[in-house]
């Protein structure tokens, strides 16, 4: 089996959370953070909705709160590191975008 075949098949065997929550994106032409929100999310990778339109294969760094139902604790804040590996243009206004994450890092959380 080709190994970028079996990566992708495996992508789709990880646990999705089905959660739409709101993610600060970087965008990678100009830095500047513009505020979006999830569609799916899971280990490797999360499913976002822009309201602009964002290349294939192009880096991008985004931060989100994880909710206590995913991480079985407390929230916990997390900047990520990836790149896009699909563009969906469908929605009118909104540009759908599958990341798969390289780097995580967790962020403190504020007391």
């Amino acid at each position: 089996m080709v190994e970028s075949a079996k990566s992708a098949k495996d992508q789709r065997h990880m646990r999705r959370f089905s959660m739409q929550l709101p993610v600060q994106v970087k965008a990678p032409e100009d830095g500047q953070e513009v505020l979006a929100i999830t569609k799916d999310v899971s280990a490797r990778g999360v499913f976002i909705y822009l309201d602009s339109d964002v290349s294939e294969n192009s880096p991008i760094e985004f931060t989100l709160t994880l909710p206590p139902e995913i991480t079985m604790t407390q929230s916990i804040r997390v900047h990520c590191k990836g790149r896009v590996v699909r563009v969906e243009r469908e929605r009118p206004g909104k540009v759908g975008i599958a990341a798969m994450i390289d780097h995580y890092q967790f962020l403190e959380t504020e007391q």
